[in-house]
């Protein structure tokens, strides 16, 4: 706590600003502390928006850690991506702590504004589509909710035409000499589950010390799926808690929708291979 009459200019704090970059400027606060614009007068709608805005944020941070961690296995420097995926992990740590605080507001609180939203729902975030088919959850199909904005679409397809982070970790195995199988024909197209990934994967952990930093990739990949599926699993039981089972506002069925994602593996040789060992 500052002493009472403090002043800290004493202590070498610049005070002055009329001619050099501020925090605020630093930061672009007025940008971003105007972006929130509430369509009612529900207390309420303030929370929703600020909630799923900083998502946003944190999202766009795992986006650029995922494709630095995906250009490093590309580069053979798996020991780089550790440091990026364990930051993705702890990003969605963060974000899987959001939800506590969406989950203070009620239905009766959620049903003032919930009019205000139109059609949006999150199930529209460009980013969170983005996440998906960069750590190797493809479904072209899911490019249609970004189809009447051609900038959106077109990076989507960028992502669906380069390998995934997956992809490139098990390309990874198969320079190191384990037989992996062949690769889709079409990147863009779903995996499907290999017992020959699974046996690979099982050599590497059979000998982690011979095969330590795919060993470790391996762990680090597990871990951001783990704190993957809790904020899928939070985000089902948020909406069940505040809407119960009615639609979404995109649309969709809403919870029935979200227990299905939860069903979805992203890295399913990776858990299939513990019950092998």
């Amino acid at each position: 706590m500052t002493q009472p009459g403090f002043d800290p200019t004493t202590d070498g704090a610049e005070t002055t600003f009329r001619d050099r970059m501020s925090y605020g400027d630093y930061l672009a606060l007025d940008g971003i502390l105007g972006a929130q614009h509430p369509l009612s007068e529900a207390h309420d709608e303030l929370l929703f928006i600020v909630q799923h805005q900083t998502s946003e944020l944190w999202l766009k941070l795992a986006l650029h850690e995922l494709q630095a961690a995906t250009k490093a296995i590309a580069e053979d420097r798996p020991h780089m991506a550790f440091k990026h995926l364990a930051r993705v992990t702890r990003i969605f740590e963060q974000l899987n702590g959001a939800w506590d605080v969406l989950r203070t507001m009620t239905p009766s609180e959620y049903t003032e504004f919930r009019p205000s939203l139109g059609q949006s729902s999150g199930f529209q975030s460009y980013q969170y589509r983005a996440i998906e088919f960069i750590v190797g959850n493809r479904n072209p199909a899911m490019l249609k909710p970004h189809g009447h904005r051609p900038d959106l679409e077109n990076g989507l397809r960028a992502i669906l035409a380069a390998p995934s982070l997956y992809d490139e970790a098990l390309r990874l195995l198969g320079r190191r000499g384990f037989a992996v199988g062949p690769e889709r024909a079409e990147l863009s197209d779903p995996r499907s589950t290999s017992e020959a990934v699974v046996a690979a994967w099982a050599c590497v952990y059979a000998n982690p010390e011979a095969n330590w930093d795919l060993y470790e990739l391996a762990e680090k990949l597990v871990d951001f799926e783990d704190y993957f599926r809790r904020w899928r699993f939070n985000h089902l039981t948020t909406v069940e808690r505040v809407i119960g089972f009615k639609r979404g506002t995109g649309g969709t069925s809403g919870v029935a929708y979200l227990q299905r994602m939860l069903g979805v593996v992203l890295f399913p040789e990776l858990w299939e291979v513990r019950t092998i060992l």
